[in-house]
């Protein structure tokens, strides 16, 4: 990108556009791709004297696309991403990819269905108009079809796709200069650039559907603090979601409330500077977030720390004061209870993990408040399995109790009758929306039925709405064929994050190269592995699909692509899920549903990527049937790289 902020090689309307000499246009797009490979320069020679033909036939068809506007390399805003041309007309928004094959390949489809997604959903001005796909394969003639919501047509058909799509235009055409401006697009964060943000800025870049999404429940939460604080009185909030609705970023926003400063009590003349903390059991999200925020010094504990190190601090201390009022305990339904925690701890004496914590909040002077962030379905460790419970009867048990109030969600909250405190149900304490699927609807509804027993008939339904909405499900026997797809789907996009992930308990994938053992998967660093880029010196990041990482790497955090490689602990038997796994926990007296608890790593691996799930399965007999049951429940399958590209120059 040039160095005054132009985000685009070529803007101009449809006139200057027909009318200006290739090399023009070429040596202007080449001014802002400075990094221009031949391959690329080859490109724009070929594609744009076609595009040029296409444009100049639009206006002498129709009187008003002379008002239309091309845009050449535009690099989305906050991203590095750059369709190849966009055309804005009449009310619609057309998304061009141009390759120079003869039949796109799936992973062509795929690219430029997200950046039409990515558009509808996060530029101000495609609110409410169509935002429409489309691939150019430039050695083809003619419309060629629609294919997964994608036209496909030769760059000698597109001026008769421009005329469909404006036949009926009662809108006009978006202003090129208010669909440039910088603060026009704006899109979803991943959870890593989030928290680098709050840390940085304070604050969260504002994004319309995720602020109605979770902007109420910051509100209540925000509502509560300030009760306790004014009251002096202790509060217990549970704050329920469905897998990527925002719960994290709620906890993460919620300790970096610049409010909480001024509402802190003075430990010996001192307010604490740190007021809020995020506490985690999940390891692999601690080191991830710390890892983030390491670049402004120190080892990033400042708002972020595990939980096990915390416990073991004031338990073994307990006169200790923590210094914070704000606890927020991320997944709190897998808190450790009695017998795993006297297990960890080595300490015979111990409580669960809600019983301590009631109790290091009771240490803390005039008021506190503990958020709990719960996610369903997602106990995966040996002692989560006790649940909610241990929380009522944790604040049942204080030495403060008549200073205590639980709110949660109406759902959880009748859980909690017979608690001995007051109990507030408030429905803005659940978050029912998936943000990290990019407002994809379905998505936990086709992963529940997919791991349910027998078969659901409407998964083929839901999947092909998932595909409509931008979320991609794909599968293949071949892992190669599965690498190779997602680095071509996101060969331009610098940012984006994909890798390979698999469950820890299955045995026969490293025969295949997916090194999902124990002592590989020891040695993956969380922090590089989700944050660093593919270039980076030390070889460790996702995206050269090389390290694996498993549940327990990949719960509570998120990429843009899994390569999600399926193993024989799990899988159909005679139309239903297998129990192959239940023998391996025999060894611990601890586990209470051994087939849950895989059912559950399965869930958390399938909902871990923003964009696309890529599932390799196994060319092994037992697994013949799983991989006809994804069939069957509309995953497309990925064809050989030759098959798909043929005709590639």
């Amino acid at each position: 990108m040039t160095d005054d902020g132009v985000r685009y090689g070529w803007q101009s309307d449809f006139n200057e556009f027909s009318e200006t000499p290739p090399k023009v246009i070429r040596e202007r797009l080449a001014e802002f791709v400075t990094d221009a490979s031949a391959e690329q320069n080859r490109a724009w020679a070929s594609s744009i004297p076609p595009l040029q033909g296409e444009v100049g036939k639009s206006i002498v068809q129709n009187a008003l696309a002379g008002r239309y506007s091309a845009i050449l390399e535009y690099m989305l805003p906050m991203e590095s991403r750059r369709p190849d041309v966009l055309l804005l007309i009449g009310s619609s928004v057309m998304v061009v990819e141009l390759k120079g094959k003869l039949w796109p390949s799936q992973s062509d489809l795929d690219q430029v269905a997200a950046y039409a997604r990515d558009l509808r959903n996060y530029h101000r001005e495609c609110a409410g108009r169509e935002v429409v796909p489309v691939l150019v394969p430039t050695r083809a003639h003619g419309y060629q079809q629609m294919l997964d919501g994608v036209h496909v047509t030769g760059p000698d058909a597109l001026n008769e796709l421009v005329l469909r799509l404006t036949a009926n235009s009662p809108e006009p055409a978006i202003e090129r200069s208010a669909f440039l401006s910088e603060e026009a697009y704006c899109p979803l964060p991943t959870l890593v650039r989030a928290a680098r943000e709050l840390f940085f800025d304070g604050t969260l870049r504002t994004i319309h559907q995720a602020r109605m999404a979770t902007q109420p429940a910051i509100e209540e939460i925000s509502r509560i603090v300030h009760q306790a604080a004014l009251t002096k009185s202790r509060h217990l909030i549970l704050l329920t979601g469905v897998p990527g609705a925002g719960k994290t970023l709620v906890g993460l926003q919620t300790v970096h409330a610049k409010y909480l400063d001024d509402l802190a009590v003075a430990r010996n003349g001192v307010k604490p500077t740190t007021p809020a903390v995020f506490l985690s059991g999940n390891g692999p999200l601690v080191e991830v977030l710390q890892y983030a925020m390491r670049a402004a010094g120190g080892d990033g504990k400042t708002f972020v720390r595990g939980v096990k190190e915390y416990v073991k601090r004031y338990s073994s201390h307990r006169a200790l004061v923590p210094p914070e009022h704000v606890l927020v305990f991320d997944e709190a339904q897998r808190a450790y209870d009695t017998a795993k925690m006297r297990e960890s701890h080595k300490n015979d004496g111990a409580r669960s993990e809600p019983h301590e914590f009631i109790s290091f909040a009771d240490r803390i002077p005039e008021w506190c408040v503990v958020v709990g962030l719960i996610g369903s379905g997602q106990e995966i460790h040996v002692g989560e399995e006790a649940g909610l419970g241990q929380w009522s009867d944790a604040v049942s048990a204080s030495s403060k109790v008549s200073e205590w109030s639980i709110h949660a969600p109406p759902d959880v909250a009748s859980l909690f009758d017979s608690a001995s405190v007051p109990v507030e149900s408030r429905v803005t304490l659940r978050l029912d929306k998936e943000l990290r699927f990019h407002q994809v609807k379905e998505l936990h509804v086709y992963v529940a039925s997919l791991l349910a027993q027998g078969s659901d008939h409407s998964l083929s339904g839901i999947a092909a709405r998932l595909n409509s909405e931008g979320f991609h499900l794909r599968v293949t026997r071949s892992l190669e064929t599965a690498k190779n797809y997602l680095r071509q789907r996101y060969a331009g996009d610098e940012q984006a994050r994909f890798g390979l992930i698999a469950s820890s308990k299955d045995k026969s994938l490293t025969q295949f190269g997916v090194r999902n053992d124990f002592q590989s998967t020891k040695r993956v660093k969380f922090g590089p592995w989700y944050g660093e880029p593919e270039n980076a010196f030390d070889g460790r990041s996702c995206r050269l699909l090389r390290d694996c990482v498993t549940e327990f790497g990949a719960q509570g955090l998120e990429l843009d692509a899994s390569l999600l490689a399926w193993g024989t602990d799990f899988r159909r038997v005679r139309g239903d899920w297998s129990n192959a796994l239940s023998g391996k926990y025999k060894k611990s007296s601890l586990v209470h549903d051994a087939f849950q608890l895989r059912l559950n790593s399965y869930r958390v691996l399938l909902t871990r990527a923003r964009d696309a799930t890529v599932i390799f399965v196994p060319p092994l007999a037992e697994l013949d049937e799983t991989f006809a049951y994804f069939l069957s429940a509309g995953m497309l399958e990925l064809r050989d790289a030759e098959e798909a590209d043929k005709g590639s120059i």
